[in-house]
């Protein structure tokens, strides 16, 4: 019988289930990102500043609460029967569900009473995510070491995401519209995220159940234990991970800042709010379409001059389209283009991160997925916490009056906040990663093959 430890190629079965885990994710987390603050203003009364504030608040709460979980997750003295991470994120679904749900129940208080449910609803469902999320992202270096496979894993991953984007942005509103009908409007929203809180969390749970981790170093006794302040220490001494942490700040602001305008874009300067929903569609399938060519395209190229080409392709799509998306198509043809190049970099951020993880080891002797994968989102939770501050500043500055026709001044506020900030974050991303990403393929196998024989001779001492 073959040992799992010395399987090369992951079960198909297996990243599927992986993959399963993201389209749960998404069916939480983007109910907050996309419908939680037309919920807070429009069904329970908290005004659009207060709520603002409490995205900002609680998105840099949860970056700490990130770190805190991951130092958890390494420090244990003891793993369960389902091992280092599963244990963590079996127990976090039931508890990720309820409170997804809570966050949009729309309880009788005054304003003051609802924000301050909102801030605790809220804050709770981001420890609870927080709970399922680090353990699950630490999971791709405990599933294999080999680079090709890490990089089908974060593909996986990748399409999980983005298919469970795709399928919030779709159905959730109906759903709140079809929950009117039967509960009343009250009640409408908190009716369609039970939904989804329920259907979010079958699929963590599947994933839990059907993924496997085969290379896990047992918990040292206490003594042997390192010190947090050197696990953080050890940090700055992991170049890869700082640089990758620096990119994903610009790169995953800049999707999400797109996003967060993509609306305004399409109702004031295409003057047709309905092809939101047209413009999501035709994203998502440039998205898994570029997903699905990272694969092939590390197989002949590596993940870094992959990830750099992402960059490119972004990065020049969003220059053209600054002067040349002017009607439907030309948006059309140009937002496919930078969306298929994101898919690159946001797939790969997830594969290099794993690389990471073992560069730590080789150069402290200290393996400390949890601790790197915490900061990694942490990087993560600011990004998102720009995101929701930039178009907002931007917008007051030139002008912007919601549901009139715009000033020239406020449509080229717009226009930048669509093309020039993510483009100029792109650009920032092609040059980081050139520059200063030295952990290339042969560069990592080497690592890896140094990590082994030191393991051997301690394992020969013994």
């Amino acid at each position: 019988m073959q040992n799992p430890k010395e399987i090369k190629r992951i079960p198909l079965k297996e990243k599927i289930a992986y993959g399963l885990g993201d389209v749960g994710n998404n069916f939480l987390f983007d109910l907050g990102q996309i419908y939680l603050l037309k919920f807070y203003t429009d069904s329970l009364g908290i005004p659009a500043a207060a709520a603002a504030t409490l995205f900002l608040v609680t998105k840099i709460l949860d970056g700490f609460t990130d770190v805190a979980v991951g130092t958890w997750v390494d420090h244990r003295k003891k793993y369960g029967k389902l091992g280092k991470f599963r244990s963590f994120m079996i127990y976090a679904v039931p508890p990720l569900a309820l409170c997804t749900a809570v966050s949009f129940y729309n309880p009788d208080f005054e304003v003051t009473g609802k924000i301050i449910w909102a801030y605790c609803s809220y804050a709770a469902f981001g420890l609870a995510y927080t709970m399922f999320n680090i353990p699950y992202g630490s999971m791709i270096p405990a599933m294999t070491k080999d680079p090709v496979e890490r990089a089908s894993m974060a593909s996986f991953r990748e399409a999980g995401a983005k298919i469970g984007l795709g399928v919030t942005q779709i159905a959730f509103i109906p759903l709140v519209l079809f929950s009117s009908n039967l509960f009343g409007e009250k009640y409408s929203f908190f009716a369609a995220a039970a939904v989804f809180a329920v259907a979010g969390c079958t699929m963590q749970m599947i994933c839990t159940l059907n993924i496997r981790e085969r290379h896990v170093e047992p918990p040292k006794p206490q003594r042997e234990n390192v010190s947090l302040l050197k696990s953080y220490k050890a940090i700055l001494k992991n170049s890869p991970l700082l640089v990758l942490s620096l990119v994903n700040l610009f790169t995953f602001s800049a999707f999400n800042v797109k996003l967060a305008v993509q609306p305004y874009f399409c109702e004031y300067v295409l003057h047709d709010l309905k092809f939101v929903s047209y413009a999501g569609s035709f994203q998502v399938v440039c998205l898994l379409v570029g997903i699905f060519c990272v694969k092939p395209l590390v197989r002949l190229y590596g993940k870094k001059a992959t990830y750099i080409a992402g960059a490119a392709i972004w990065a020049i799509a969003e220059l053209f389209a600054v002067f040349f998306a002017n009607n439907l198509i030309t948006y059309i043809v140009f937002a496919g283009i930078a969306f298929f190049g994101s898919a690159f970099t946001n797939t790969l951020n997830w594969a290099l991160i794993s690389d990471a993880v073992e560069y730590g080891e080789w150069k402290t002797g200290k393996r400390s997925e949890g601790v790197v994968y915490s900061f990694f989102t942490f990087f993560r939770k600011l990004s998102q916490a720009v995101a929701g501050f930039v178009p907002g500043v931007v917008l007051a500055m030139v002008g912007y009056v919601a549901n009139t026709k715009q000033s020239p001044e406020a449509i080229q506020g717009i226009r930048g906040l669509m093309f020039i900030y993510p483009g100029a974050m792109a650009v920032a991303t092609f040059v980081v990663m050139s520059l200063f990403y030295k952990l290339n393929d042969k560069r990592y196998k080497e690592i890896v093959r140094e990590l082994e024989d030191r393991k051997s001779v301690n394992i020969d001492t013994i």
